[in-house]
């Protein structure tokens, strides 16, 4: 793994904090990121920091927040568990924005899969964005606050 979440510089590119606040993040929200490795966009997260004001959490901090930040790959550890281990830290009302490599990229989880998990787990998929050159963006909140 290369830097945390805590090491990263507030400078950010316009294309990236445009995504950051196409993902509903806003100035103030306390921001969690699990999964983070070397292939996160770095422009995104720097983006995000800059819209909430504040340094993502790195997955080791023991806090609740605004919104999850999760990182997740088809190698990575079983989707539904990661998902209800997320929603432990997760304020009522909050929100997962659950990443995963675009398709023909290495690590990708198909969409089908993710919706697939998310009621498993207690969640529903919202919304869907590109988030991020490599990445797609899945919006997760829990089954009560389903709208």
């Amino acid at each position: 793994m290369s830097n945390s979440a805590s090491e990263r510089t507030s400078s950010s590119s316009t294309l990236a904090n445009e995504l950051g606040h196409n993902l509903g993040f806003s100035k103030g929200d306390y921001v969690q990121e699990i999964g983070y490795d070397d292939d996160v966009d770095q422009a995104l997260c720097e983006a995000i920091e800059s819209i909430i004001g504040d340094k993502i959490a790195d997955g080791e901090e023991d806090d609740v927040y605004d919104v999850i930040l999760m990182w997740w790959r088809s190698d990575d550890d079983d989707l539904i568990d990661g998902l209800v281990d997320a929603q432990a830290t997760l304020k009522e009302g909050g929100v997962v924005w659950l990443l995963s490599p675009k398709a023909n990229r290495p690590g990708h989880i198909s969409p089908a899969d993710i919706s697939e998990a998310a009621p498993t787990a207690g969640m529903h998929v919202t919304s869907t964005v590109s988030a991020a050159e490599d990445w797609a963006g899945f919006r997760l909140v829990g089954k009560k606050n389903f709208t």
